[in-house]
């Protein structure tokens, strides 16, 4: 079963499934495609800040001469930059019988099923959303369009798990 996207059924059952097949007890969701992207470009920065590092060692330009320090200060610049484009892919939804958790980039949320009138994914939406009972949004980043089959699985899981919550 793919790790990204496992909805849980009471029987073990793991990969896309509907209401009318098994009931889901828990939706799990996480944006594939983006993780590998910012998973590849966070290498690719550490490489380029590692290969400049390399290059200023022991150069000079009017007047100032880069030395060991600067290459370490430009390799820790580079991990930071790396580390700033993961969080890009940090999202994550959880959904059960109580709720959701929903982990967006930087801010996490704790939804009940009380709260959430609507799981939405309008057409050239880029994800998710939830409507809430508040006539507010909040975007599920974890469930992104570019993943196709894994996100229209994931919403039609917290669509099945809401109506459960609905009818008691």
């Amino acid at each position: 079963p793919d790790p990204a996207w496992a909805p849980v059924t009471g029987a073990g059952h793991h990969g896309p499934v509907t209401a009318a097949e098994h009931p889901v007890d828990v939706v799990r969701a996480r944006p594939v495609r983006l993780r590998r992207v910012t998973a590849v470009a966070a290498v690719l920065i550490v490489v380029a800040f590692v290969g400049i590092a390399a290059v200023l060692g022991g150069s000079a330009s009017e007047g100032v001469v880069f030395g060991p320090a600067d290459q370490v200060a430009m390799v820790c610049l580079g991990l930071l930059v790396a580390g700033g484009v993961l969080l890009l892919g940090r999202p994550a939804v959880t959904a059960d019988s109580a709720g959701l958790h929903v982990r967006n980039i930087v801010a996490s949320h704790d939804v009940p099923w009380e709260v959430v009138r609507e799981v939405a994914f309008r057409d050239g939406s880029p994800w998710a959303v939830l409507e809430l009972a508040d006539d507010d949004q909040l975007a599920l980043l974890a469930v992104q369009s570019s993943d196709g089959d894994r996100a229209v699985a994931a919403v039609r899981g917290l669509r099945a798990l809401h109506a459960r919550h609905a009818a008691g």
